[in-house]
């Protein structure tokens, strides 16, 4: 599917704010609310458009600890293990990933127990050969919304 400079604006404007109505958008645009209407429609339909969250600020909501975890797996079992680990609901994200570690997993916990019951059950997974993790200090930029 070709996405041109309409479609781009449009997913800008929906990165700022994706409760504004199709009216909003379309006045921002310059163009005709059904045009809004039909182009994200289409762009849910191709699967760009994934869904509507509002960003949260995790820390308020109790989840202090972010964690990057490096995971060394068997190579037959990597998919397998990646598709469990997203299963769990600490987690925000899953890569396949180059270097030492098979799977690079982000996570946030309320604690450092709750931290350690995630680790321990990561290592119970079968194929999981070893773990690293790294606790965020400090959290400098957290967006994963990247201008299109």
């Amino acid at each position: 599917m070709m996405v041109d400079e309409l479609d781009r604006k449009i997913i800008s404007i929906l990165q700022e704010d994706a409760r504004l109505s199709y009216r909003e958008i379309a006045k921002k645009v310059g163009v005709a609310v059904g045009t809004v209407y039909n182009r994200i429609k289409r762009l849910e339909e191709e699967g760009i458009i994934r869904g509507f969250a509002p960003k949260l600020d995790y820390a308020k909501l109790g989840y202090d600890l972010t964690t990057i975890i490096g995971v060394k797996a068997q190579g037959k079992r990597i998919i397998e293990i990646e598709r469990e680990i997203a299963k769990d609901p600490h987690v925000a994200c899953v890569y396949d990933v180059t270097g030492e570690y098979d799977i690079i997993v982000i996570a946030k916990f309320r604690g450092r127990e709750d931290m350690n019951r995630f680790v321990k059950k990561l290592l119970r997974i079968e194929g999981v050969e070893k773990t690293y993790t790294h606790v965020a200090m400090d959290i400098v930029k957290e967006d994963l919304t990247l201008e299109v």
